[in-house]
């Protein structure tokens, strides 16, 4: 089947069948009703509308499944963070509009980190969060110290553009 799509067709004909399968990974409907629409709303912020498919299906689970890992993902943060706050004295205990900033920039770092090239994620990672000098990472990763230079640069640039984009509401 060769077809090209308007989303408003593909939502009539398999909006029901994506939330079913969602709420059979996720059990919860109303998750798996969120991230269907959220599925829909991808569809129409692309830039190809009508939408060409040979396989509906498949090119919907495609985009629910990255939406699936980034809920995940989100939830996995929000539990660290909300473990982290457990552990202040209730005084100290961030405000619910700071919880949901806070929450917000960590996704927006966590996407940032996943987007890096595993070696320049790395390299990063030791000298940020480690503090080691270029020449021990580049001992560590078996590269020259100006293997190492090169990659902070990468993640450099690639902080700076992150801090350009406009906030994307985590999606």
């Amino acid at each position: 089947m060769d077809a090209t799509l308007p989303v408003g067709t593909l939502y009539r004909q398999h909006h029901g069948w994506l939330v079913g399968w969602l709420r059979y990974r996720l059990g919860c409907p109303d998750t798996a009703a969120d991230l269907a629409h959220d599925t829909f709303l991808r569809l129409l912020g692309s830039r190809r509308t009508p939408v060409r498919v040979d396989e509906p299906r498949a090119y919907l689970t495609t985009i629910a499944r990255g939406l699936v890992i980034d809920h995940w993902r989100r939830r996995e943060l929000e539990q660290a963070w909300l473990g982290a706050l457990a552990q202040l004295p209730e005084a100290l205990a961030p405000s619910p509009e700071t919880r949901a900033l806070v929450v917000e920039t960590l996704l927006r770092i966590d996407a940032l980190l996943d987007g890096l090239r595993p070696r320049v994620r790395e390299a990063f990672l030791l000298a940020q969060l480690d503090g080691l000098p270029y020449r021990e990472i580049g001992a560590r990763l078996g590269v020259s110290e100006r293997m190492v230079k090169k990659y902070m640069a990468q993640a450099m640039l690639s902080c700076m553009l992150a801090l350009e984009e406009p906030d994307s509401g985590g999606h």
